[in-house]
């Protein structure tokens, strides 16, 4: 009798080191993942939670160039033949646009009209546009930047960030319930020698929870 409950508690602790190891590896890992996006995130949390106390001066810059002429007769080519108020800027314009004013137009939104092509530049922290006119291929772009701060902020929601950023966002929020899951269960590992786990991790839920409940409306 005594040998089974040796041999059952020798499983036990072993089975309780097995996954120790895996937890506290894991959880390691994905805190070095996500720590300097967590970060990124809480400090822009922060300020854009107190946006009001942070005042910003856009400053807006606007350059002008002139379109070659066998550019511009491709883009009247392009609408004569497909009329399609959404089309792309041809690769050649998109290409010379980069060169000459340092604009990624390429696949980005458009406006076709017969007189003028818009051209939709957001981008984190600021705003962006560009115009080509259709009759004498003057283009016109005018950039707005509100600083690095917005430029975080923006990150933070991933607004106008594209999709490269959009995929970091999604692993940095895969790591950080990897990390917060293993977490959880390392502190049901550890609660029986400390009894003020699972309090804690109660005050964790209620208190949002109460917040929401009595002040958010």
């Amino acid at each position: 009798m005594a040998e089974a409950i040796r041999a059952s508690s020798a499983r036990a602790q072993k089975t309780r080191a097995f996954w120790l190891k895996h937890l506290h590896q894991w959880h390691w890992m994905s805190a070095a993942m996500c720590l300097i996006g967590m970060v990124l995130f809480s400090i822009t949390g922060f300020t854009l939670n107190h946006a009001s106390w942070i005042g910003a001066k856009p400053e807006v810059t606007t350059q002008t160039a002139q379109l070659p002429d066998s550019l511009l007769a491709q883009l009247k080519k392009t609408w004569e033949t497909d009329a399609d108020e959404k089309a792309a800027l041809p690769a050649p314009v998109a290409d010379w646009l980069g060169e000459t004013l340092s604009v990624r137009a390429a696949d980005r939104e458009t406006e076709w009209s017969d007189d003028e092509i818009y051209v939709s530049l957001p981008r984190p922290g600021g705003d962006a546009w560009l115009t080509v006119n259709l009759e004498d291929g003057e283009v016109t772009h005018e950039l707005t930047d509100r600083g690095w701060l917005s430029y975080f902020n923006d990150l933070h929601k991933g607004r106008n960030a594209g999709a490269a950023w959009s995929l970091f966002i999604d692993v940095f929020a895969f790591a950080a319930l990897v990390f917060a899951i293993t977490g959880l269960l390392l502190l049901k590992m550890h609660a029986g020698n400390r009894p003020g786990t699972w309090p804690m991790v109660g005050l964790g839920l209620v208190l949002p929870l109460l917040l929401a409940i009595l002040f958010i409306h």
